[in-house]
């Protein structure tokens, strides 16, 4: 078995962010910046997004954040497999996010992350989340792809709790993972897991690139951890 590795707290990464639902202070995910052709995309789990809230996100979250910080989720792209019966597999969301000053996220975060297909056994990934709750920094963690429980790549990391669903799972600038999928990322704290990615992530990277409607989410999801 590899070994369990500990979340500790780490420098903001312009990439990555803190997801807000309702206006409140309370951040509740997390989503990272994706490389795209029209520089306003963002990937988090698809159970981060509940119908009947408007959610924005905060790149490089770190203590608060002033109103210009905030990026506006215009859109939210789910796989039909997630919208029709929440298929745990499918726990991936792509979001349209746009500022009133009309900057791209992208240009203003340096660059996006690339999507790679779910690596090997032993590949190592950095995952970087927030907690759930007001305020704070966010944590992150080096660890080794682990076994695939039905389907579902797995890491061992302690410390990565609720409020990190959606936290990329990094192999050098590409995201290979998401923490989602299994029992919505896994009820032990110190396992984690990521939907598999495939070919789906690029049906809505896709779709959200043309710009066209996006979904509606279903009603807050039941972990049930």
């Amino acid at each position: 078995m590899l070994a369990t590795a500990t979340a500790a707290p780490v420098n903001p990464d312009p990439r990555v962010g803190a997801i807000f639902l309702g206006g409140d202070s309370l951040h509740t995910c997390t989503g990272s910046v994706l490389h795209s052709t029209t520089g306003d995309l963002v990937l988090t789990a698809a159970h981060c997004m509940a119908e009947g809230f408007e959610a924005s996100f905060v790149p490089a979250f770190a203590e608060s954040a002033a109103a210009q910080d905030y990026w506006h989720v215009d859109a939210v792209y789910l796989d039909p497999r997630w919208v029709s019966s929440q298929d745990p597999h499918a726990d991936i969301a792509v979001l349209r996010v746009s500022r009133q000053d009309g900057a791209a996220i992208e240009a203003a975060a340096g660059g996006g992350l690339t999507i790679g297909p779910s690596p090997a056994i032993g590949t190592d990934v950095v995952v970087t989340g927030y907690a759930l709750g007001v305020g704070g920094v966010p944590v992150g963690c080096m660890a080794r792809m682990a076994a695939v429980e039905h389907g579902y790549p797995s890491i061992r990391c302690s410390g990565l709790v609720d409020g990190t669903s959606g936290a990329p799972w990094v192999a050098g600038s590409t995201v290979v993972g998401i923490t989602g999928g299994l029992e919505a990322g896994g009820c032990e704290e110190n396992v984690s897991y990521a939907p598999p990615f495939d070919d789906a992530i690029g049906h809505l990277v896709a779709r959200a690139e043309a710009g066209g409607p996006g979904d509606h989410a279903p009603a807050a999801f039941d972990d049930d951890c």
